[in-house]
């Protein structure tokens, strides 16, 4: 399931080894704000007892980061986002409905070196709450329920020192979002949509 991230994920690994110094001390915060897309996987599973394939649609919002170093280099991070809308689309029927999520994440990160460019990586865990599902299409006048999601998370990225305590972060995350759907109250399978999270940020350190 890690496939879409395990190279990058190696790669900052094996550049970050020649780089002994600590990129942030213990006791130090740093704070980003960026925008993120949550790319879902391309199959998204099939409901209805494996006869209706689900599409999930991809979505950008706004993103917000708290990192906490614990000891040099290692940090516990706190990810949060303006809720993500995804439409959901049945191939050959077109749009049936759309639904919004909050994907708060919690990680634990080890970052590199002590120069310009700072790579890190991390894994952690994620919740996923869903709320404001809609029907449209040919499930117009149904009820969509989307059970919360708990999964695991990974995380790799590159900070770019643009100042003594500013920094521009290129990142990615792999998350394992799985939910279970309800169609008028009856189970009709689980939706995985297991995405890549991409994006930029700024971030601050304190």
């Amino acid at each position: 399931m890690f496939r879409r991230i395990a190279p990058l994920a190696l790669a900052i690994a094996l550049g970050g080894l020649a780089a002994p110094a600590f990129a942030q001390q213990a006791g130090e915060w740093t704070i980003s704000v960026g925008a993120h897309q949550v790319n879902p996987k391309s199959d998204n599973g099939k409901l209805a007892g494996g006869t209706v394939p689900i599409e999930v649609d991809s979505n950008v919002r706004p993103t917000i980061t708290a990192e906490y170093f614990v000891r040099d280099n290692l940090g516990i991070e706190v990810l949060a986002a303006w809720p993500f809308e995804h439409d959901i689309n049945v191939p050959g029927a077109g749009r049936v409905g759309s639904t919004k999520h909050l994907p708060p994440t919690v990680s634990l990160q080890y970052h590199f070196g002590q120069g310009t460019v700072k790579p890190f990586i991390g894994a952690g865990v994620n919740y996923t709450r869903f709320f404001s599902t809609e029907t449209t299409g040919i499930l117009a006048g149904t009820d969509l329920e989307l059970d919360d999601s708990f999964g695991l998370a990974a995380h790799v990225g590159v900070d770019f020192e643009v100042g003594e305590k500013g920094s521009i972060r290129v990142d990615a995350r792999w998350i394992d979002i799985d939910t279970d759907a309800k169609l008028n109250g009856v189970d009709i399978g689980t939706v995985e949509i297991d995405p890549l999270v991409y994006g930029v940020a700024y971030v601050i350190k304190f």
